[in-house]
């Protein structure tokens, strides 16, 4: 089963994927990983894409699409969960294209709707792991440890573009980029919407609904 996770910074996509991959056996694709994970073994499309980013540049289209078929081809047989990826139509397409020639295709895209005053308040209370990558807040979620994370002892960080106007510009972005790709899957009939405002509980339950998937 392939799923996409689509939502503003904040909404949640990265804390309902950790839970799909301890309860249900989902492997997630972050594009940030796959990029890292490229670069640091010098393939010929990590170091492609790293030329760009050393520019200060979006990695183009072609490039990402090339990651992710490599890591799709390592992943034969599991489900995954999309999280950043497609950021573009252009990326939907190309991606249909890609899973179409495995046989295999998108089932669902969940759409993460939110308050923007609400992602605001959670966005500026998170604080995350520096070395686990797991995700506190300051008011819903503090860690039992102070500023250490349970988990790993890692101290926690309030990162950079998890300030208001960091948050701002990026909900601009996502609005311009991602719109248009929440509208391609609408048109094609497998987008389904939560209301990411309500507790990560209820969020999961109802993934797990339209998913067809037993809790």
């Amino acid at each position: 089963m392939n799923i996409i996770l689509i939502g503003a910074p904040g909404s949640g996509k990265g804390t309902q994927s950790r839970r799909f991959i301890d309860k249900f056996g989902f492997v997630q694709l972050s594009t940030g990983d796959v990029l890292r994970a490229a670069i640091a073994a010098k393939t010929e499309t990590g170091l492609l894409a790293q030329s760009f980013m050393d520019q200060g540049k979006l990695v183009p289209d072609e490039v990402m699409i090339s990651l992710v078929d490599g890591y799709m081809t390592q992943q034969a047989g599991k489900s995954v969960i999309f999280d950043g990826f497609p950021r573009t139509v252009a990326q939907a397409e190309s991606l249909n294209d890609m899973l179409k020639k495995r046989a295999s295709k998108i089932e669902k895209v969940v759409y993460f709707k939110i308050n923007p005053q609400i992602l605001v308040k959670r966005l500026t209370g998170r604080r995350t792991c520096s070395q686990c990558g797991e995700i506190y807040h300051i008011e819903t979620k503090p860690s039992s440890k102070g500023d250490l994370c349970e988990k790993c002892n890692g101290p926690l960080v309030h990162r950079a573009d998890d300030r208001e106007d960091v948050i701002n510009e990026r909900l601009a972005q996502f609005e311009k980029n991602t719109g248009p790709t929440i509208e391609f899957y609408r048109k094609q009939g497998n987008l389904a919407e939560v209301d990411s405002d309500q507790e990560p509980d209820v969020v999961f339950e109802q993934i797990t609904k339209i998913l067809g998937l037993a809790n």
